[in-house]
């Protein structure tokens, strides 16, 4: 770890390194739609709003983030587990939301399951409510 952890845009080269992220991070669920082509369609669709987090060559910390014109989304949004508790996410998490402000919606969702309780932990401390009755969490912007 040399300390120095940038944050640039997610280009789909970054794929192969955030699938894997992923799939050390607790809680975070790989599904359709995740694969290479799904990622690059998601990209392309919201260009310059996703977020991979950087020390020296490794990421370390990853955050897809988009809209459909009407509410922004936020899914993945992973660090490395050497690197949690540092402020990582939630500097992944302000870089998404200034992102997403920029494009006009007012409200960003994201589905965070209920048996990932240290998820559910970093959104309510980051000032994310719960949607009764539903399996998914907001924030007004």
């Amino acid at each position: 770890m040399s300390g120095k952890i940038e944050i640039r845009e997610f280009s789909i080269n970054d794929y192969d390194a955030a699938i894997e992220l992923w799939q050390r991070v607790e809680g975070l669920e790989i599904a359709e739609g995740d694969d290479r082509e799904g990622v690059a369609q998601f990209l392309a669709r919201n260009p310059g709003l996703s977020r991979v987090a950087t020390d020296g060559s490794a990421i370390v910390g990853v955050a897809l983030s988009g809209h459909d014109g009407r509410r922004g989304h936020i899914y993945h949004l992973a660090v490395d587990p050497a690197y949690q508790r540092r402020g990582l996410g939630k500097r992944l998490l302000d870089e998404s939301l200034t992102d997403l402000r920029r494009t006009g919606v007012k409200r960003v969702i994201i589905m965070v399951a209920d048996d990932n309780p240290s998820g559910c932990q970093f959104w309510r401390r980051c000032g994310w409510e719960d949607i009764p009755g539903a399996i998914s969490m907001g924030i007004d912007l």
